[in-house]
């Protein structure tokens, strides 16, 4: 009963502050939970202070032993101030738990990729038959795998900038550093802010360690070993090419496999083979246990291959950022199917991604004209008035060997409900053709 007689704040009341108070809990404190949030319930049998009353909260001090804020609160807001002024210390949850565990951990950080890699990561291990779990900021939180009892022999844990910003201790065997690109400028007050953040993964890592990092990152990976990865001809210990993968140059295994595509995926691949041989698996087998991974459903998802041709769902691609790393990744000539909503976004810079390897373009919504104006003098652009059309006029004007890919660029709200329904509306038509 580590926290016996200790009366311990949880502030937010979501998935990750409800799994850090059932731990508290487990561990013989008294917890009361505060959210400020107009639409919070009270959970449980748990003792809650919510909406204007949290807002009205006024914190004494010794009042509390410790308060854990969740990851979606900022440590400077109103509300976690009141009890830091009130000398409380302050734990992040990921933090919390991590100190009511030994489980090992793989760590899996990065502006794009960290969900993709985590589920991957899991699959392998438990492909492998070591027992393993996607969690974090994927799906159940860590707080929750304590909470639960039950003992795995590594986790996979997604871990945001958020999560990192009220780290003090906390390392992995294993941390992983996809990428970083411009996002979370609503939270912090510039990139070199957010950049900050989340290269703290790397703070309390030891020689024991293993950093894995994509090749061409500037982050520091601490006191860990640096293992380096690229599908993009970087200079890396771990690469990929045309199809298969290698460790210093000699051949480790084959992507033929896997249901996976895109060099950006393939990079997800190999991160997840280094984890593995971090904690001493082989190669072999890893392959083997990743062939049964289905990708998420609308990131470039393969949908089917008919007359060699890959047709390939990117719907959730609803920025220019995503359509352009979709194009990027991809090995195959490529027929793209793209537009949707008019969200007033200059298309212009898209044009030197084309790089020729965009043979035609089909497009739909309401951009259709605007984006056949943008890169009609490019290479050839059709408007449909629907997906079938789109897939049909794509399929028409593809050649054997193309990839066929619906990779929008943009919102879907002007034809669909959501970028889900765009996506399985191309499944649909896709599976019609003969």
């Amino acid at each position: 009963m580590r926290f016996a007689s200790q009366h311990i704040a949880i502030l937010g009341a979501g998935r990750s502050g409800l799994g850090a108070a059932r731990l508290a809990r487990l561990h013989g404190a008294e917890v009361t939970i505060f959210d400020e949030g107009e639409k919070a319930k009270p959970v449980e049998d748990f003792n809650c202070v919510l909406g204007q009353a949290a807002r009205d909260l006024v914190v004494k001090p010794g009042e509390f032993q410790q308060v854990i804020i969740s990851p979606g609160l900022d440590e400077h807001w109103p509300l976690p101030k009141k009890f830091t002024d009130a000398g409380v210390p302050l734990v992040g949850e990921t933090e919390f738990a991590f100190h009511l565990t030994d489980m090992p951990m793989a760590a899996i950080t990065g502006t794009n990729g960290k969900s993709t890699c985590t589920e991957l990561i899991a699959a392998l291990f438990n492909g492998c038959g070591m027992k393993s779990l996607p969690c974090g900021n994927h799906g159940v939180s860590l707080s929750e795998v304590v909470a639960s009892g039950v003992r795995y022999d590594v986790l996979a844990l997604e871990i945001s900038s958020f999560q990192l910003e009220t780290i003090r201790d906390f390392r992995a065997k294993a941390t992983l550093w996809l990428n970083f690109a411009p996002d979370h400028l609503d939270r912090y007050p510039n990139m070199e802010a957010y950049f900050a953040a989340k290269a703290r993964v790397f703070e309390n890592v030891t020689a024991d360690d293993v950093a894995i990092v994509r090749a061409g990152e500037s982050v520091s990976s601490g006191a860990a070993q640096r293992w380096t990865f690229s599908a993009y001809d970087e200079e890396a210990g771990y690469t990929y090419n045309a199809g298969s993968f290698y460790h210093l140059g000699e051949e480790i295994g084959s992507a033929s496999g896997l249901k996976l595509r895109g060099k950006h995926n393939m990079e997800n691949v190999l991160a997840a083979l280094m984890t593995g041989r971090v904690f001493g698996l082989e190669y072999s087998k890893m392959l083997k246990a990743m062939e049964s991974y289905e990708p998420p459903r609308h990131r470039c998802e393969l949908v089917r291959t008919l007359h060699d041709r890959e047709y390939i769902n990117d719907s959730k691609a609803t920025n220019l950022h995503a359509l352009e790393a979709c194009l990027r990744s991809q090995e195959r000539p490529i027929v793209l199917i793209a537009g949707g909503k008019d969200k007033e976004l200059d298309y212009r810079p898209l044009r030197a991604e084309l790089n020729g390897q965009v043979r035609a373009m089909v497009l739909i919504g309401e951009i259709a004209e605007q984006l056949k104006q943008t890169f009609g003098d490019l290479l050839p652009c059709q408007c449909a008035t629907d997906m079938a059309e789109a897939v049909r006029l794509a399929t028409e004007v593809s050649q054997a060997g193309d990839a066929i890919i619906l990779s929008p660029g943009t919102s879907s709200f002007d034809m669909y409900t959501g970028y889900a329904q765009r996506g399985d509306v191309f499944r649909e038509a896709v599976y019609a053709l003969n």
